[in-house]
């Protein structure tokens, strides 16, 4: 359970991952609220912080009626536009989203009409869902006709427009130019790009510490799927249909990273940048998380030197969890050898203009057909070899899905339930794969080692004062590691 003040670092980031996680009781009012309540948060020293609303209630607290705590987190009425706007972002990012068909699916999704879906993102986000899907598509227009060489109909196509006409028609509306007239005053280093490839920029909250991400990514890459050269990171990407390339770089003076991609991408651009910003965590807020971390003497030395550090994310959870499971118990060198013998024997060759980037990773329903017999002979043991089959077929039936309609809790209990799958490798895969900021794989024998040699029980009860921000004290302690580096 949280400690009183970490709980109020969790209360007051209005994060909605830790609904669930803890209870508010109000002194002042006697109500015991989820941390996502939309009313103003109270004061510090009226709160009470509790690990169910059975011990809230216990303590003659009553429900909230805005937040509902007595229903599940995801499940009450205040929720209802939270998940509905985030799954209809996600939709648009995935292409998906096909008028008035697929609004209709989307509400089906969430036991509604289609008439209560636009009501309710009209309440969240203040536009219709319609008018949500249009600014993204020419947010990504405008980006892609300022920073690229794109031809006009590919940006149309790429931004999710599906005529050049109705792309002309609704940016003439809504910027009052035709995109042309936009682009005139592009830099002319931009004309110097290939036809081939295109560039865009991904902004983040500085500091952002490059070498630790990209150390880290090249000690953990699988070779022919991915490469760290010239301080760039590269990789093949399988995305849909889409067969192609990305090469990532740093822009510090930007604040920015630098995304060359292969025009063949175009028609999934908006997946491929979502994927992006997880693999590189640049949506996390660095300050607020070093506040909290450098109160303990442990990690304060690490916040100064790379106060910048960021969780590295996974392009691709499926990828990312085969990784996790081949890496149980031996060392990081050891299972980025056979992980890569395993991409090289069922990933599908892809052609790139590098001669290190061969081949696409893997993908659930390939693996999903094998036997132990067809993986074992990777050097990878009859019982990982059988956990990754499960999780393939897990996968490629979709019980087991990795996206933002999907807690964190519920998706390590599914994975633990998975035989040869424990508590580390989901932690890890919670970390990674899920972006949860508060996964601590208390397992892990290089934290253990170093805390001081604790035992699990012993490493969880320490990492308390961490929470929540225990990812960002993971990759702290093994970035402390270095040269010898953790998983």
């Amino acid at each position: 359970m949280f400690d009183s003040e970490t709980a109020w670092q969790a209360l007051t980031s209005r994060d909605t991952r830790f609904d669930g996680v803890f209870f508010v009781g109000v002194t002042s009012t006697g109500i015991y609220c989820r941390p996502i309540c939309p009313v103003k948060p109270p004061q510090q020293k009226n709160c009470l912080f509790f690990a169910s609303a059975e011990a809230a209630e216990k303590a003659h607290f009553r429900p909230c009626l805005r937040c509902r705590p007595e229903l599940a987190p995801g499940n009450a009425p205040v929720d209802q536009p939270h998940r509905v706007a985030d799954r209809l972002i996600q939709r648009i990012e995935e292409g998906l989203l096909e008028e008035r068909e697929g609004l209709e699916a989307i509400a089906a999704e969430f036991g509604m009409s289609l008439r209560q879906l636009r009501r309710i993102v009209q309440q969240e986000l203040g536009v219709s869902p319609l008018e949500l899907r249009q600014t993204r598509r020419m947010l990504l227009a405008k980006q892609l006709l300022t920073e690229t060489r794109l031809p006009v109909t590919e940006v149309a196509y790429a931004s999710g427009f599906r005529s050049l006409r109705r792309f002309n028609d609704v940016f003439q509306a809504r910027y009052r130019m035709t995109p042309s007239a936009l682009r005139r005053g592009v830099d002319a280093a931009v004309d110097a790009q290939s036809g081939d490839s295109a560039t865009l920029l991904l902004v983040y909250r500085p500091p952002y510490d490059w070498s630790a991400m990209l150390a880290f990514l090249q000690t953990h890459l699988m070779k022919e799927v991915e490469a760290v050269q010239d301080g760039a990171y590269r990789r093949t990407v399988a995305l849909g249909r889409c067969r192609g390339w990305v090469s990532v770089s740093h822009l510090p003076a930007k604040n920015a990273l630098r995304v060359e991609f292969s025009t063949s991408l175009t028609p999934v651009l908006p997946l491929l940048l979502r994927r992006l910003r997880d693999l590189f965590d640049l949506n996390a807020q660095p300050q607020l998380i070093a506040a909290r971390l450098a109160q303990d003497a442990l990690l304060a030395p690490s916040l100064a030197r790379s106060p910048g550090l960021r969780v590295p994310g996974a392009f691709d959870a499926f990828e990312l969890g085969v990784r996790a499971i081949i890496g149980q118990q031996v060392t990081v060198k050891a299972a980025t050898t056979v992980s890569s013998r395993f991409a090289a024997a069922f990933g599908e060759l892809c052609e790139t203009p590098f001669a290190d980037l061969t081949r696409c990773a893997a993908r659930p329903d390939r693996i999903a057909s094998l036997t132990v017999d067809d993986v074992a002979p990777l050097g990878i043991v009859s019982a990982r070899s059988r956990a990754i089959i499960a999780f393939a077929q897990a996968c490629a039936g979709e019980s087991l899905r990795f996206n933002a309609t999907q807690s964190p809790e519920s998706v390590m209990k599914q994975l633990v339930a998975l035989p040869g799958i424990g508590p580390w490798t989901a932690h890890y895969i919670a970390m990674r794969a899920l972006r949860w900021p508060d996964a601590f794989p208390k397992e892990d024998i290089a934290i253990r080692n170093n805390l001081g040699g604790l035992k699990p029980a012993e490493a969880e009860a320490r990492s308390q004062q961490w929470r929540p921000w225990r990812s960002y004290a993971v990759m702290h302690i093994w970035e402390s590691l270095a040269p010898a580096k953790a998983k």
